[in-house]
């Protein structure tokens, strides 16, 4: 589908309408975000973004070493990610401090990046790839919601393969709207509880769908 690029100035719901942007949610983002870019589809990587936003000299970072301190500090003096998730994942309170940090932060550069997209009049949609798009509240600027999706052993099973311990594991699944609810705002779903295929499969067709203008409703 032809898309117009945003106008000057337009709001962030027609910037990110404007390529039909459809986020998706964890668990398996990662391998579902693969297969969209395999298949020819820009994703943008929030956390990523989040990331190089906290590191020295980038606009979060004294924010953040303020607000939690040296403790979540490396050797040289950058962020060590590990040490902040240990920190906020612990503490609902300290997790919504980082989100007021970065999300603001993070949306703002995601309405760059699709303004820059838009101007692609071939591009049929970009995806954002973002574990709290419904928590932060991004719904009503989006196009829909995509939920890749799997079993709860499932999702503790493969960040204990990222390296986390179970206890840590099960914090960061624990600080996420749970999957049944989340569903329930879906657009379209990706169930990935099964083979790699399968969900191959799922996302060929999803793809399928938006490149003809017919995303389930």
């Amino acid at each position: 589908m032809a898309v117009a690029p945003p106008a000057e100035g337009a709001s962030l719901r027609e910037i990110v309408e404007s390529v039909r942007a459809i986020p998706y949610g964890r668990p398996s983002e990662r391998s579902v975000a693969g297969m969209l870019r395999e298949l020819g589809f820009a994703v943008l990587d929030a956390d990523a973004l989040g990331h190089t936003l906290i590191e020295p000299g980038k606009p979060a970072y004294e924010e953040v070493v303020h607000t939690f301190g040296p403790p979540v500090l490396d050797g040289r003096q950058h962020v060590d990610r590990r040490k902040l998730g240990v920190v906020v994942f612990a503490n609902p309170a300290k997790l919504d401090a980082l989100n007021a940090i970065l999300h603001p932060r993070v949306k703002a550069e995601i309405v760059r990046q699709f303004t820059e997209l838009g101007r692609d009049r071939e591009r049929a949609a970009a995806f954002v790839e973002a574990a709290l798009l419904v928590e932060a509240g991004y719904l009503d600027e989006l196009d829909g919601l995509v939920v890749a999706w799997s079993r709860p052993e499932q999702q503790v099973e493969r960040l204990l393969a990222r390296g986390m311990s179970e206890e840590e594991a099960r914090r960061r699944i624990a600080a996420q709207m749970p999957v049944e609810e989340k569903l329930k705002f879906a657009t379209e779903k990706i169930d990935c509880s099964g083979s790699l295929e399968e969900t191959r499969r799922q996302v060929e067709a999803l793809a399928g769908r938006i490149r003809s203008g017919s995303r389930k409703q």
